[in-house]
């Protein structure tokens, strides 16, 4: 069998984790908040070479960045005052909203020509003031060669009326060291969404990339960029390490924004988002910057995809 498949605990987590036998991939992921917290590969010598920032470690650092691959909803980033409204309802939340700080059910291990992981998150596991519309959520992870697809999955449950959300995946990458690291953007026109304080001012830089790297300083990375592809010539945007030489794709044909962020330990953090933070002058929760819209009774459905070389 190509593939195997184990559960286990480590440090009060319960882990699942999938391997390619074939290519020597694994990966492993937490059921708290189902992030990944190995993608690594199989060394000549047994050991796992991780992709991820602290590969496969489950408890946190004693400072900076605690996280691996947060996964983000039902909203993304912040709210202002960590508070909105939404419809007459009221949403609180911090940073990246519930999704992170919830166990999710494992719905499916499936081993096949391809490994699939599937972790759900039913809507009456969410409370009305962390979001007041009946939606499901579940996330698949799935393994291949050198390649990890995650589709994002949601059910609107009402009825009656549709239901907004926002959601997103923010993987830290490894690497030597944040200025040795270069995110290599196609060549195209982009709009950066300046948000200083982590909140949208209004104001947007329009941008052109020849396909070299992005001209980004590592001072400048704690104040996010948030980034719309306009026209380009490919949807994958690739992080390079200058000296392993390893190097991240990043697929984002099924993403309207990504985000850049690093507190300047060794990753940089790559994140698909299907939405935006919050404006300065906060405007009411429905009418967010790429807020999603899914039909009564209706589902949403998208995806992203990784792939590591080197």
């Amino acid at each position: 069998m190509r593939f195997q498949y184990r559960e286990f605990e480590e440090e009060g987590h319960h882990l699942h984790e999938l391997v390619d036998d074939e290519s020597g991939f694994r990966l492993v992921v937490d059921r708290l908040g189902a992030e990944m917290i190995s993608i690594a590969q199989r060394q000549a010598d047994g050991s796992w070479k991780g992709y991820l920032y602290r590969d496969g470690l489950v408890m946190p650092p004693a400072s900076g960045w605690k996280n691996h691959a947060t996964v983000m909803g039902y909203f993304i980033h912040r709210l202002k005052n960590e508070q909105t409204s939404y419809e007459g309802d009221v949403i609180r939340g911090g940073t990246h909203s519930f999704l992170r700080h919830k166990t999710f059910t494992v719905s499916e291990a499936s081993i096949g020509q391809r490994g699939t992981l599937s972790f759900q998150l039913g809507s009456t596991e969410i409370k009305p003031e962390e979001y007041p519309r009946k939606v499901d959520f579940r996330i698949d992870y799935t393994l291949l060669d050198n390649e990890v697809e995650v589709v994002f999955g949601f059910h609107n449950r009402e009825a009656d009326r549709p239901a907004h959300v926002s959601f997103g995946l923010h993987p830290g990458f490894a690497v030597s060291s944040v200025d040795q690291a270069r995110v290599i953007l196609p060549r195209g026109s982009y709009r950066r969404y300046l948000a200083p304080g982590n909140f949208l001012s209004g104001e947007v830089v329009e941008f052109e990339s020849d396909g070299s790297h992005f001209p980004m300083k590592p001072f400048e990375l704690p104040d996010t960029f948030l980034i719309e592809p306009l026209e380009v010539d490919e949807p994958v945007v690739r992080l390079r390490d200058l000296v392993t030489a390893r190097e991240v794709e990043i697929d984002l044909s099924d993403v309207p924004y990504f985000a850049l962020w690093s507190d300047l330990n060794p990753f940089v953090c790559v994140e698909p988002c299907w939405g935006l933070p919050d404006r300065q002058q906060q405007e009411p929760f429905e009418k967010k910057i790429g807020i999603q819209v899914i039909p009564p009774g209706g589902a949403l459905a998208r995806r992203c995809a990784f792939r590591f070389h080197g």
